[in-house]
């Protein structure tokens, strides 16, 4: 993908997006700039070029390989990749991103680095047994802002329903007990409409992981820029649309028929035709902010995240078996002790 460099109007620095204030900010000259304010120079910039018949230089996105779990994750120029953020290798190759790598829409950080550590010290806090390699700065400092892939399917679904619903009622009249079974034919149709379904585009960030970080505000979805990518990385999909087209759209017929057959009051019901039609469907790809760092112990990883827009953290404290038996030791000496004492005492 090729787009056209964000860099400082004073002092013409690389610009890095700035979450907290939504806007770009100057490392070198301590400058800030509003999208309007770039487009603006940006306009200006390639105005200019023209009237020289120069074309304005373009800036293409890296992507780093890791060649032990092969994630392939693009960043700008700029951003180094010094590791592989999810299973922690260090042999990263880069080269020049050849395939084509724009989203429609994006959800820019507005949860800092900052705000990650302090997630990610808040959840360790008062762990008695976690390890004390765990929470190592090291470990703490290598949080980074990854904007991972998702496919947003809508659907508007007619769906019909046939089948047979029975009510029982029983009663008993001294000895005897009466069964009254009515059977009635159930004709039911309803439409449904689906909005952003969204199914992970990426096959080695765990669902389980991404359903956890979950809700993100839709509402906050921007046109995609480059720019947003400065200072963070973002994974290509590898789940292609018509793969997730099929999950998304199989999740909304289930909801739909669940729907459905919940507004039959009957006692039982028997379905024997279900027919859905789709009249609607669109998609849209786009990257959503996560916060992440996975932390190797006894060889197996854990995974933290942060939801990048609502700070929402979730993370896998591992378990330090030494830790336990020395604080049971602990405890039972002292325990020992003073049943020793109250024995010499009494």
């Amino acid at each position: 993908m090729k787009s056209v460099d964000h860099k400082c109007i004073n002092c013409n620095a690389v610009l890095k997006y700035n979450p907290k204030g939504k806007n770009w900010k100057c490392e070198y000259c301590g400058s800030t700039f509003n999208k309007n304010d770039l487009t603006k120079n940006e306009e200006k910039y390639k105005e200019t070029k023209v009237k020289e018949d120069v074309k304005a230089p373009l800036v293409e996105m890296d992507e780093y390989t890791c060649q032990n779990c092969g994630a392939k994750i693009v960043a700008d120029s700029n951003t180094s990749a010094t590791f592989c953020v999810y299973c922690r290798n260090t042999a990263i190759l880069k080269s020049r991103l050849t395939d084509k790598f724009e989203p429609n829409r994006i959800i820019p950080f507005t949860k800092t680095k900052q705000d990650a550590i302090e997630g990610f010290k808040k959840i360790c806090k008062g762990k008695l047994f976690i390890p004390n390699e765990f929470a190592l700065e090291k470990n703490i400092n290598e949080i980074k802002g990854v904007y991972i892939p998702f496919w947003l399917h809508s659907y508007d679904m007619h769906v019909h329903l046939t089948g047979t619903g029975n009510n029982i009622q029983t009663w008993t009249v001294g000895n005897t007990v009466f069964t009254k079974t009515e059977v009635y034919n159930i004709d039911r149709e309803a439409d449904y409409s689906f909005e952003s379904v969204p199914v992970d585009g990426s096959k080695r960030f765990d669902d389980a992981i991404m359903n956890s970080v979950e809700p993100f505000d839709y509402v906050e979805l921007t046109e995609f820029s480059p720019s947003y990518l400065s200072g963070f990385f973002a994974e290509k999909y590898d789940v292609e649309e018509p793969d997730a087209d099929r999950i998304a759209y199989d999740r909304s017929s289930k909801t739909s028929f669940s729907a459905l057959t919940k507004s039959i009051r009957h006692q039982s019901f028997v379905p024997s035709t279900k027919e859905i039609t789709c009249k609607n469907k669109e998609h849209e790809y786009v990257l959503l902010p996560v916060w992440m760092v996975n932390v190797k112990y006894n060889g197996k990883m854990y995974p933290f995240a942060m939801n990048g827009q609502t700070g929402k953290m979730i993370g896998d404290i591992p378990y330090s078996k030494g830790k336990a038996f020395k604080w049971f030791m602990i405890i039972f000496v002292i325990t020992f002790i003073v049943l020793m004492l109250i024995t010499f005492i009494l």
